[in-house]
């Protein structure tokens, strides 16, 4: 299934049924008089999170969505059926946006949590409604109301308890590989990843939603590579790994361009618990590994974890760490 986290549709609530304006006509009833019906409510449109869906791939091919109108009244007091509501599923993290796709409207953050977008019309009035002691038969009635509409943009944001972060090429989706039983695209050149993959891992009865998020170069919050597309996948994430490649010549250069980026993208990522992992020990040598490590608990001074994924070497110990924190 196609990864679609933006779409900009129109939505339309039903407009409320008219009254009518009828009187009873029947054989052998001495007196008649108004009996014109109500119409009917017309159907909203809602929204609601729905916890097996991971995309917004069917929005791509259907932007226009239309509750049902309210039937009109009828005689003999009847009142039409009101229409039905529209129900839209989006997965659980999707923001609903007006158009100018700045201005939150709703943020569906939990399974089952609804939200009312276009409020269906009010039904109109049938004239047995105006019936009175002075005006015994009364001709009016009321139109139904229009449904409410607009255009509205919608756009997911994983909800993961942790964020891989890094490099191009720096192991992120294969370290997300055996943590957990996800099965992202792997292989050995950049951008392998073009969207977020989500897994899961366990550790003392106790899960942790993970998120691959694809590779952050320079420039990334103008758009250079993937752009800012998925940064705001981790805008949810409680803590992130910043996944390293030790074998790069320029680790803490590297570490600082991904930084700089988070930065200018949100001064909220930053405050994140980061958790520093080196990748790739099983291709260098332990003098140079040493010396790389150390040049770079000098310059930032944070815990540091070496880690080889295809060693599978030191994961028990980060699976660890993932858990302590995000049960605190």
């Amino acid at each position: 299934m196609k990864f679609l986290d933006q779409a900009k549709i129109y939505v339309k609530a039903g407009n409320g049924g008219s009254g009518a304006s009828s009187f009873r006509r029947e054989k052998f009833i001495e007196f008649g008089g108004p009996d014109g019906g109500d119409g009917g409510d017309g159907g909203s449109v809602i929204f609601i999170a729905e916890v097996n869906l991971n995309t917004l791939i069917d929005f791509r091919f259907q932007q226009h969505f239309k509750a049902r109108a309210g039937q009109n009244g009828m005689g003999k007091k009847k009142t039409g059926k009101a229409g039905e509501d529209l129900i839209l599923k989006v997965p659980v993290g999707t923001q609903i946006l007006e158009e100018d796709n700045n201005t939150l409207i709703e943020d569906l953050t939990k399974v089952g949590q609804k939200v009312i977008i276009a409020k269906g019309g009010k039904r109109g009035l049938g004239n047995v409604r105006f019936k009175s002691s002075t005006n015994r038969a009364p001709r009016k009635k009321t139109k139904g109301t229009e449904g409410e509409s607009c255009c509205i943009y919608l756009q997911l944001k994983v909800i993961a308890d942790i964020g891989i972060i890094g490099m191009p090429n720096a192991g992120k989706s294969s370290l997300l590989s055996v943590l957990t039983k996800a099965k992202p695209k792997i292989a050995n050149y950049p951008f392998t990843t073009l969207n977020p993959n989500l897994g899961v891992t366990n550790y003392n009865d106790k899960e942790v939603t993970i998120a691959d998020i694809p590779g952050l170069i320079e420039g990334a919050h103008e758009g250079v590579g993937l752009g800012d597309k998925f940064l705001r996948h981790i805008e949810r994430c409680k803590s992130l790994i910043h996944l390293i490649d030790i074998t790069s010549d320029n680790i803490l250069e590297n570490y600082l361009k991904i930084r700089k980026e988070l930065a200018k993208y949100s001064n909220n990522l930053l405050k994140k618990k980061e958790i520093i992992v080196f990748n790739k020990i099983d291709v260098t040598n332990t003098d140079e590994m040493n010396e790389k490590v150390n040049f770079f608990k000098k310059k930032i001074k944070k815990n540091i974890y070496k880690i080889s994924v295809i060693q599978k070497k030191n994961l028990t110990n980060i699976k660890k760490i993932l858990v302590s924190n995000v049960y605190k």
